[in-house]
């Protein structure tokens, strides 16, 4: 089990957990850290269940998960059989925005591969920048690049 006893300061547990000093604060504002122990100079001390959570956060957003399917896995019990379902049912939606998203990924690369195959290099101009720049007058304003833009999960 974990240590709770505060002994780390902010820059230890950065270290630590892999999280930056700056995304350690930010996940603190956020209310996925709970607010801890400050010591007698008035600086923040984490223990080593926060390294953990830290860990555990960092490992989350590696896996692409937003902060609010962060915050609803660390609010669950692995002990509690209706908190296993709310993981499951977490996992799931994670996955079917991660799905989406691959084939957004796989409309992209194929986009860009069409474009690749309009220019070899051997013409006098080039036919990729061209296109480019003819997509650039064609886009509507206020449009965002990629269609998919708009509808980043994290």
């Amino acid at each position: 089990m974990h240590s709770h006893a505060a002994q780390f300061r902010i820059g230890e547990a950065a270290q630590q957990s892999g999280v930056s000093a700056a995304n350690i604060r930010y996940y603190e504002k956020e209310g996925l850290l709970p607010p801890g122990a400050r010591g007698d100079n008035s600086y923040r001390l984490y223990s080593s269940a926060d390294v953990h959570q830290l860990r555990f956060i960092r490992l989350c957003r590696a896996m692409d998960m937003s902060l609010d399917e962060v915050r609803t896995l660390l609010a669950l019990d692995w002990d509690s059989k209706t908190d296993c379902h709310a993981a499951c049912d977490t996992l799931d939606a994670h996955l079917m925005h991660v799905r989406t998203r691959l084939a957004e990924l796989q409309a992209l690369e194929a986009d860009l591969q069409a474009l690749r195959s309009r220019c070899d290099g051997a013409d006098a101009t080039c036919h990729i920048i061209e296109a480019l720049h003819a997509r650039a007058d064609a886009q509507p304003v206020g449009a965002a690049a990629t269609p998919s833009q708009g509808k980043r999960h994290v």
